[in-house]
């Protein structure tokens, strides 16, 4: 496997031991849709079969843009500076505040997936298989602009949806025909993740000015990226809304 799918593999199997990387849906749902004063019968509809199917678009956008927000603020604050503590961060494949930038970024993938639609990343003992790994793979690609990944983003959301299929980790992706492509978008990523840890380092080499210049290239970077993902999710989410979950 080339150096760019291996950089990008390392740095997604640090980030699975980052605390607080995984997102619960159901948790997620329920916090968020109650914070909007949803009824507790639709949130679990909601959570039994998809937020697309039971609230309004303009609700969703709601959350969702909320959600951006929020994480747009925690990635280039002060705080941010420090680094998150375990994970990649502690593997050494990343810089501190490169590290905490792609954290944020999967967390807020994670969100943004079962605002519009997508089932559990987690299995059944809340981790992240290799299953789950690929697609948030395709979503961060889709964040950053890979043209690749917008494809075969729209592709597994049908194929999602015509299988109904509650967990992720459930649907074998190493079997289909966009494995190849997944490799192909690891392979950008792990190139791109190279080239923004050599320039958040030469930033911090100017004095005083390199905590400034690294957080405004963050802040005028990830929110237009999640906005990316943000957009391709909910314009592929009415898949979702026509599907019929069985009684079990």
């Amino acid at each position: 496997m080339d150096n760019g799918s291996n950089k990008w593999n390392q740095v997604m199997i640090a980030a699975m031991a980052v605390p607080g990387i995984k997102v619960n849906r159901s948790s997620f749902l329920q916090e968020e849709l109650s914070n909007r004063h949803i009824d507790q019968n639709t949130i679990s509809l909601c959570i039994q079969e998809n937020p697309v199917k039971h609230l309004d678009i303009a609700m969703l956008d709601a959350i969702a843009k909320a959600c951006i927000k929020n994480h747009t603020i925690k990635v280039t604050s002060i705080s941010a500076a420090v680094g998150i503590p375990g994970g990649f961060a502690m593997l050494g494949t990343l810089p501190a505040d490169t590290a905490q930038y792609y954290y944020h970024v999967l967390k807020v993938a994670q969100k943004l997936a079962y605002i519009y639609g997508y089932p559990s990343l987690l299995d059944e003992n809340g981790n992240l298989t290799d299953n789950a790994i690929n697609v948030l793979t395709v979503f961060v690609g889709v964040m950053f602009g890979v043209s690749l990944a917008n494809q075969t983003l729209s592709k597994m959301t049908k194929a999602l949806a015509e299988q109904v299929v509650k967990r992720i980790p459930r649907m074998t992706l190493t079997k289909t025909v966009w494995y190849p492509i997944i490799k192909q978008i690891a392979k950008w990523l792990g190139i791109k993740v190279t080239k923004d840890s050599f320039a958040k380092g030469a930033a911090k080499v100017v004095p005083f000015l390199g905590a400034g210049l690294s957080g405004g290239l963050t802040y005028i970077t990830f929110k237009p990226q999640a906005n990316r993902l943000m957009k391709h999710l909910r314009e592929d989410s009415m898949v979702f809304a026509s599907v019929e979950y069985s009684a079990n």
